[in-house]
């Protein structure tokens, strides 16, 4: 079986996969003015998601995770959900969500197949919740969290985007939440994206000032995993649940790479800030196809930088994180 490789050595076996580009959230960070459609969607089809996750699978991927915009306004969610189940050598099958119609669906989705959710969850004070996300959901998306926990997914994690002025106040909610909830808090640093500088430099808050606190009352950093990614753990004996710290400006950063994008028109990225993007949709077309589409992938990989360039204020043509499931 081949393994998707870069000049670095970094193996990719995790694909995150758009199937479509709309949502219903208006986030500040990511969609301030809401969705706004350009053209006719022309999103994966069925088929073409499973030529998809079938060649990424041969080529050594272990891991999928279903992205948007929002995934779950897809009428066929739970048909992707099966397509990639039945995908032989996908082992894991994930979801990021921004949890509106979980508390309905949490048990049919578990039971097509997906396990492990992640639920952007950006406060939890209700009001904080509604001007960051521009909808008035916050107890309809509780309500879904704890559908997921009683649904038996193996892993449910909650995703907050760090925004200084905005819910830079909730940690003591949020530890609070966790010491007797099992879930996977994930707070992930702003990044300067095509919303401008301005935006970033209101909001920016360093993960390492959570980090520091974190150490400071007694939580441990996880030893790294040999499949883990990017993101820092820490786990505490009073705590049931854990946190995670996703700190892109920090040195490093990429070096444990080891996921690829793939958009809902059918692009592969090799990383949230990229130029363009690579056409597949081509090769999505047949089964025979597969050979073709998994050379190209090997092709383009080799192209890959070794590290992201925000740093120097690079953001490609991101405009929102939404575009290419961010």
């Amino acid at each position: 079986m081949s393994q998707l490789q870069d000049n670095f050595g970094r193996k990719f076996h995790y694909l995150r996969m758009s199937v479509t580009d709309v949502c219903n959230f208006k986030c500040s960070y990511c969609l301030p003015d809401g969705y706004r459609p350009d053209g006719k969607p022309g999103f994966l089809s069925l088929d073409e998601i499973s030529h998809l996750v079938g060649a990424f699978a041969e080529a050594g991927t272990r891991k999928v995770r279903i992205t948007g915009g929002e995934p779950t306004l897809r009428k066929d969610f739970s048909d992707i959900i099966r397509v990639i189940a039945d995908t032989k050598t996908i082992n894991t099958i994930a979801c990021t969500t921004n949890g509106y119609r979980l508390e309905k669906h949490a048990r049919e989705w578990f039971d097509a197949g997906l396990r492990r959710i992640n639920v952007s969850v950006d406060s939890l004070d209700p009001r904080m919740f509604y001007q960051i996300t521009g909808e008035n959901r916050f107890d309809e998306v509780m309500r879904g969290v704890n559908a997921a926990l009683e649904a038996g997914f193996e892993r449910v994690k909650i995703n907050a985007v760090l925004l200084k002025n905005l819910n830079d106040q909730d940690l003591p909610r949020f530890l609070h939440w966790i010491k007797h909830t099992p879930l996977d808090l994930r707070f992930i640093e702003l990044m300067e994206t095509g919303l401008g500088r301005d935006y970033f430099q209101a909001h920016h808050l360093p993960g390492s000032s959570i980090r520091d606190r974190l150490l400071a009352e007694g939580w441990s950093l996880d030893p790294r995993g040999a499949e883990d990614g990017p993101a820092q753990n820490f786990s505490h004996p009073d705590y049931q649940g854990r946190i995670g710290l996703i700190m892109p400006y920090e040195k490093h950063f990429c070096d444990s790479c080891n996921r690829l994008r793939v958009s809902a028109r059918g692009k592969l990225h090799l990383c949230l800030f990229t130029e363009g993007g690579l056409e597949l949709r081509d090769l999505l077309q047949s089964a025979a196809q597969r050979p073709e589409l998994i050379a190209r992938l090997e092709r383009q990989l080799l192209l890959k930088r070794e590290t992201h360039l925000l740093h120097q204020g690079f953001t490609g043509v991101t405009q929102h994180l939404a575009s290419i499931g961010g």
